[in-house]
């Protein structure tokens, strides 16, 4: 009788918060900078795997991606930070078969297997890059009678400036929105991208919001207008990182917006899946004026939002930033009744300068240590916990890094942190 007691309290309790659940997910796009074939600087991957181990989307699309190997790179490497992350099927562009066979940039999706189910994935041919449509699933407990689905079309349009290269990127929209009149219009659709696009009045941009199109898509940041070389749009800006050159990509400082993450229109208000407003960012952009045609690690980039080693490693990888959104959903996932409290977190950041700040779970305090590893698994240092749930160390001795944190005999996958002195 006691057992059914507490099955049934269980059962109320996780009821009674689905009512009132709201869960959100992580999207990041970035364009990735011909990896890995731009092989300086060398080991660009580190740099990676610092920004994704600070943002840990849910949903990570890319352009610029070269090869299968790449991808399964990337995927063992955000497996470390996150065991659940899957990929799509990688693809290789076709478009362009019949011309310039510039076959080494792909476009391809990585997601929480916990949180999505990939439920197909289509590839749309232009005349230069394809299209990748993905179909997500969100994996909830109403997911066989009442599924949520995420449309996610990731791109790279035609690059430069000019009239033709403008009429490029307006054909290949057009056979994108034509591909889109095959589905139905109240589907919910991301279009993530570097668009290369100067300003909100070019004719692909302009066709991308036409209000006589069966998915008419909109700016979450809110933010169209002419963009190229005007500061005034700072805060979306997102290239170039860079100002010097030797690194791959453009050297021009930061003054263009190319990269978006665009929504359909009912996405905007929609609530079993819709954008989190305010959420739209630019990640490593302070959205400082002084940024304007500098280096995103510079001091005139600096700012409350991002640290220099975040802007120093996004710096290193590409000469793009990623940008950010935040979509939720009124429906409960179906994992959450079973997520199990960390042993412990961080307090704040896990880019550390000299001071390690934990919180230790009430229930694993009598473990009593925690042991320190450097990324080459050697033992570095014995934290004692002194039976205090609030752990402060010194780590100003140890050199900049990444390192891993761990509670002896518990199974949990190693909290990384990284010191940037």
């Amino acid at each position: 009788m006691l057992r059914q007691f507490i099955f049934l309290y269980v059962f109320i309790v996780f009821g009674f918060q689905g009512l009132f659940a709201q869960e959100t997910f992580k999207m990041m796009f970035y364009n990735l900078l011909n990896f890995p074939l731009q092989d300086v600087p060398s080991n660009r991957i580190q740099y990676l795997e610092i920004v994704l181990s600070d943002y840990q989307p849910d949903v990570f699309m890319v352009c610029e991606l070269n090869s299968e190997v790449a991808s399964n790179d990337i995927l063992s490497m955000i497996q470390i930070i996150n065991p659940n992350y899957s990929k799509a099927v990688f693809v290789n562009n076709t478009s362009d078969d019949f011309s310039n066979d510039q076959n080494d940039l792909q476009n391809l999706l990585y997601y929480d297997s916990t949180k999505f189910i990939l439920e197909s994935q289509a590839v749309v041919s232009t005349l230069f890059r394809d299209f990748n449509h993905y179909k997500l699933k969100l994996k909830t407990v109403e997911q066989d009678t009442d599924p949520v689905y995420l449309d996610a079309i990731v791109c790279h349009l035609k690059a430069s400036s000019g009239s033709d290269n403008e009429a490029l990127r307006y054909q290949m929209i057009n056979d994108l929105e034509f591909y889109l009149e095959t589905f139905p219009s109240d589907i919910k659709v991301l279009l993530a991208g570097d668009l290369n696009m100067y300003t909100s009045s070019e004719s692909g941009f302009v066709e991308l919001f036409d209000v006589t199109n069966n998915i008419v898509f909109t700016d979450p940041a809110d933010r169209v207008g002419s963009w190229h070389n005007n500061s005034n749009y700072i805060d979306v800006m997102t290239q170039s990182t860079r100002t010097q050159p030797g690194l791959g990509g453009a050297t021009g400082g930061f003054d263009d917006r190319f990269d978006f993450i665009l929504t359909s229109e009912n996405m905007i208000s929609n609530t079993d899946l819709q954008f989190v407003p305010d959420s739209y960012k630019v990640y490593g952009n302070n959205e400082d004026v002084f940024c304007f045609n500098r280096a995103i690690n510079s001091s005139d980039c600096a700012g409350q939002f991002y640290s220099y080693p975040i802007r120093d490693a996004l710096y290193n990888f590409s000469d793009h930033l990623p940008v950010t959104l935040e979509l939720e959903t009124d429906q409960t996932l179906s994992s959450n009744a079973f997520v199990l409290q960390q042993p412990i977190e961080f307090l704040g950041s896990n880019m550390i300068d000299n001071v390690l700040q934990l919180k230790v779970n009430n229930n694993f305090i009598s473990n009593q240590t925690l042991i320190v590893y450097d990324n080459i698994g050697k033992l570095i240092k014995t934290i004692n916990i002194k039976n205090s749930i609030y752990i402060n160390e010194d780590m100003s001795m140890l050199a900049s890094g990444m390192y891993y944190v761990v509670l002896p005999h518990v199974n949990m996958k190693p909290l990384k942190f990284v010191i940037a002195h």
